[in-house]
């Protein structure tokens, strides 16, 4: 793939700028003690200083998804989430920044008084139209923007995660950035981990994988609550509509598809819920590298890449990077 070219249609797709790049790349070193000897270096990327909104890996996603030639007439942003959503926090944060309404559909009750990022959907500004479950989230979604279409106004619906194709382009660029930061090397394998669970960031990073001449990289998705098989064909759908928006030939994604790991061993009970694994694996960064992640979500990537570590499936030569998505409201939810 000529890189250059890559960048010129990267930067050829309309953006709000809202996130702060590049995001950090560090080495644990401390961490990669504790874990033992013999193993290989262990980096952390840290998207979680995208910096809008209190940053996260959903800013990157935002940065289209809100580009100006589709916010014309648009009144409202709408969109949906569990009471400590991340991607709901930066979304009423965005509306805040572009002078536009907010109408957030959650199912479940936020804590009374409200706390985490239930607390700062409301300090944005954002209207809450909470719903019972998950399966009331689309039809509310539907009722919300009609009834803001009757009053005058016209409300942008962005869906889940913000993972759509348009999204995740946000993260084939992310995995340049990484690029750049990284160098070549050729003789040193790069194992990413990552959380996933709507599918958007994967989906991103597994175009960028397909369009980047990097065959000493592979990927693992770390499921927070979504069944393997199901996840990684969501993000193989949104990673060839990303390709498609690009110009690129999505039948590229096949030839990668095998550097392509989905895991979902580290759900535990379910989506908002920590596990052991997950609770040690963020006092390890914690107080290994002063690195905070909260337990509920991004912390059970921490804990799969972890896991595989210990469990010797890479050679001490190698590197190991985990990509932080942030989260930090939910520590105080």
């Amino acid at each position: 793939m000529n890189l250059a070219d890559l960048r010129a249609r990267l930067d050829a797709v309309d953006r709000t700028s809202l996130a702060s790049r590049p995001t950090p790349l560090l080495r644990m070193p401390r961490l990669q003690a504790a874990l033992g000897p013999e193993i290989p270096e262990l980096w952390v990327k840290l998207d979680e200083q995208t910096g809008f909104g209190l940053g996260g890996n959903k800013v990157r996603k935002l940065d289209r998804e809100l580009a100006p030639s589709r916010l014309q007439g648009v009144t409202h942003l709408v969109t949906t989430g569990g009471p400590q959503s991340n991607h709901c926090r930066v979304t009423a944060a965005a509306a805040a920044r572009l002078g536009l309404g907010c109408v957030l559909v959650i199912n479940g009750a936020a804590p009374d008084p409200p706390t985490g990022n239930a607390l700062l959907h409301r300090t944005f500004g954002a209207r809450i139209h909470q719903v019972a479950d998950r399966a009331a989230r689309e039809p509310a979604l539907q009722q919300v923007s009609a009834e803001i279409e009757a009053a005058g106004g016209r409300a942008l619906v962005l869906p889940l995660g913000a993972s759509t194709a348009l999204g995740a382009i946000g993260f084939v660029e992310a995995l340049v950035e990484l690029h750049d930061q990284m160098g070549a090397a050729p003789d040193r394998s790069i194992h990413l981990f990552v959380s996933s669970s709507s599918g958007g960031t994967l989906a991103g990073l597994w175009a960028g994988l397909a369009l980047l001449d990097r065959p000493d990289i592979d990927i693992t998705a770390v499921s927070a609550d979504t069944p393997a098989p199901q996840l990684r064909a969501t993000a193989e759908r949104l990673a060839a509509g990303a390709l498609e928006r690009l110009q690129f030939d999505a039948a590229q994604l096949a030839a990668v598809a095998h550097r392509i790991d989905v895991r979902d061993d580290q759900i535990g009970t379910g989506y908002g819920q920590p596990t052991e694994a997950s609770e040690e694996a963020a006092e390890l960064l914690a107080t290994s590298e002063g690195v905070l992640v909260e337990p509920f979500y991004t912390a059970k990537a921490a804990a799969g890449m972890i896991t595989a570590v210990r469990d010797g499936q890479f050679p001490a030569g190698d590197r190991v990077i985990f990509w932080h998505t942030g989260g930090h409201p939910a520590l105080f939810r």
